[in-house]
């Protein structure tokens, strides 16, 4: 039997019987449907390489555990960024030590020699924020940065982020209001943590 809401991402589809048979159809739809979205924030989080990888593994224990997925429960969509999101824990120690080593850079204050190029000079600052911002990210803690990123980057509504976390709505909205207090306050690079929060 297969669920069908109208108006979903998949033109009716975004909440399939993935129990049966033959999934091979139904996972087809799904990949076409969210791979490049889902390897899109991936990759913001861990890098092209690695979040190809996520991705792949990603569909693959999507997978194998098939039956695990109640569409009565969430989307599909939100299930696969549930996934993603446990695969990415297992990266979090590499994300976060590539975090905390940009933030050390603009804590240094080391920019390259600029001289007089305007240009040069507008990247360097970009990139000091961009190194400012990474360190308040690596001071949050995964769940939050996890809300927050899944949010952000991949452009979830907050009942899908839930979903996706397996936590309540009121709890992604509560972390969210004080996520974006705590970065107002403690992140430098102002401009960015609007477009973030």
């Amino acid at each position: 039997m297969q669920v069908i809401h109208e108006g979903s991402e998949l033109g009716g589809h975004d909440r399939p019987d993935l129990g049966g048979p033959e999934p091979g159809p139904a996972f087809g739809r799904l990949f076409d449907a969210h791979a490049a979205a889902l390897r899109r924030y991936l990759a913001r989080r861990v890098g092209a390489e690695p979040a190809n990888d996520l991705v792949a593994e990603t569909f693959l224990v999507a997978l194998r555990r098939r039956e695990t997925y109640r569409p009565e429960l969430g989307t599909a969509r939100s299930w696969l960024y549930g996934i993603a999101t446990n695969l990415l824990r297992h990266h979090v120690r590499s994300e976060l030590r590539g975090l905390q080593a940009t933030a050390r850079l603009a804590r240094t204050g080391e920019t390259s020699q600029a001289g007089h190029d305007s240009r040069v000079a507008e990247q360097v600052d970009a990139q000091l924020r961009t190194a400012q911002l990474a360190g308040a990210l690596a001071k949050l803690s995964p769940a939050d940065r996890d809300t927050l990123l899944l949010v952000s980057w991949a452009g979830l509504e907050p009942a899908e982020v839930a979903e996706a976390l397996g936590i309540p709505p009121g709890t992604v909205r509560s972390r969210l209001h004080r996520i974006r207090r705590w970065l107002r306050t403690n992140a430098p690079a102002q401009e960015e943590v609007q477009d973030l929060a």
